[in-house]
């Protein structure tokens, strides 16, 4: 089988093209880690998250948001933590801590697993679904979940739909490029869409 390979500048009138004609706007790839975004991630049922409390092993550790939206904590009881976000959870329990417990508590909170928010997959591969966001997520991760590609896959231009300030943003993402080393990773956040489209012969 040959693929037919097209110029950098012929792809991007291309992707021009299509935005112009849907609506859609497309975006530079971007390897940046969105941690801004994950930190500022509101909690929900089944999310997982790290606790630490300086000094403090046995209140530290993993713990999981209840269908109903709590969490059970040492010595605190049944906390009300949906809606919070991971720093607005750390304040609340430093704030339980201080009162009464420790002295000058130092907690922070790290996302673990985001089973309240989603990354769906699409198009070319093994197996099509939605798959729970973990903190730190990556292309190349979610198309590991999904099964990886198909025969038929065009590897190197995966779509990455998400929204941004109320608009729908598109950024072709080289998966192959990436997988051999010669780009860097793409980092996912919660809701995105990946679509693998099929290969042009």
């Amino acid at each position: 089988m040959h693929r037919t390979f097209f110029p950098r500048i012929a792809v991007s009138a291309v992707l021009l093209a299509a935005c112009a004609c849907s609506g859609a706007v497309y975006a530079p790839v971007n390897g940046t880690s969105p941690k801004d975004r994950v930190s500022s991630a509101a909690l929900g049922p089944g999310d997982v998250v790290d606790v630490r409390v300086y000094q403090d092993k046995e209140l530290s550790g993993a713990f999981q948001v209840s269908p109903e939206g709590a969490m059970d904590y040492p010595l605190l009881g049944t906390l009300r933590v949906m809606g919070l976000t991971p720093s607005q959870l750390a304040e609340t329990l430093r704030k339980g801590l201080a009162d009464g417990y420790l002295r000058n508590p130092y907690v922070t909170v790290n996302v673990k697993e985001l089973q309240s928010k989603r990354i769906y997959v699409l198009g070319q591969v093994s197996k099509p679904g939605t798959f729970a966001y973990a903190d730190g997520m990556t292309i190349i991760h979610v198309i590991t979940l999904a099964g990886g590609f198909t025969k038929i896959a065009r590897d190197n231009h995966v779509v990455v739909t998400r929204t941004v300030n109320g608009s729908e943003v598109r950024t072709v993402v080289p998966v192959d490029d990436i997988r051999e080393g010669r780009a860097k990773n793409f980092f996912l956040i919660p809701e995105d869409i990946v679509f693998v489209p099929e290969s042009i012969l």
